[in-house]
């Protein structure tokens, strides 16, 4: 069964470029979401295998959507892909619940090595 993907950065770029990566390794992207709070609605909605979650969005921190979709029971493994790699902040996001923190800019090998190891 394909693993399905949740894809969450506010740069079209990003979105497309790890969309493109994880589509090359054989996962299926279930949807895309430029902010939180679609963010939110997606992954409850679509409850997708595993998300990778900026935590820098528009409308609130990915910290915060992590702590929401957790709170509402979501067991879908969450890779945060950041520029911030503050040891605070990652500290934070692996005690949210997060199964990996990656700081921009990353390599597609350390990506796709990253995804393998948690889902394994």
């Amino acid at each position: 069964m394909n693993k399905r993907v949740l894809i969450v950065d506010d740069s079209g770029y990003m979105r497309s470029k790890i969309q493109e990566v994880l589509t090359n390794e054989g996962f299926e992207v279930a949807g895309t979401a430029p902010n939180g709070e679609t963010a939110i609605d997606m992954a409850l909605e679509l409850k997708p295998d595993f998300i990778t979650l900026d935590n820098i969005l528009p409308d609130m921190t990915g910290l915060d959507v992590l702590k929401t979709i957790k709170e509402q029971g979501l067991e879908s493994v969450v890779i945060i892909i950041s520029a911030v790699g503050q040891q605070s902040t990652i500290n934070e996001g692996l005690e949210l619940g997060a199964s990996e923190y990656i700081t921009k800019p990353f390599s597609e090998e350390h990506l796709i090595r990253s995804i393998r190891k948690v889902l394994d």
